[in-house]
């Protein structure tokens, strides 16, 4: 009896591991993920290695429809407070750094994907 409570308690914490419960994306991850970005997003130039690997984490932070929503609000949000931010370095930044986005770096970009 003693080794199927066992059995049944490891059970459990395998499936407890396994099954993660799903977590929203927030405006913190992303604004996070960009601060390195800043340099280049208002100054030009080329982004930077840790730039690059940011974006690369918000692309695969963004898997649902409901994630690039979230995740486009937050970046929109957070283009609308840097009056320096180059519109077309922030439009080429996903292309520089080798990502294929669905959600574009942008003032203006509407999120109702």
């Amino acid at each position: 009896m003693k080794g199927v409570i066992v059995s049944v308690v490891a059970i459990l914490a395998v499936i407890q591991l396994v099954v993660q419960p799903v977590q929203a994306i927030t405006c913190g991850q992303v604004d996070a993920a960009l601060a390195p970005c800043i340099p280049y997003l208002t100054g030009g130039g080329e982004p930077s290695g840790a730039c690059c690997g940011e974006v690369k984490a918000i692309q695969g932070m963004a898997q649902t429809t409901a994630d690039k929503r979230a995740c486009c609000t937050c970046v929109k949000a957070a283009a609308n407070r840097y009056a320096n931010l180059k519109d077309d370095a922030a439009q080429a930044l996903p292309m520089k750094c080798g990502v294929s986005m669905d959600i574009p770096v942008s003032r203006s970009v509407n999120c109702e994907m």
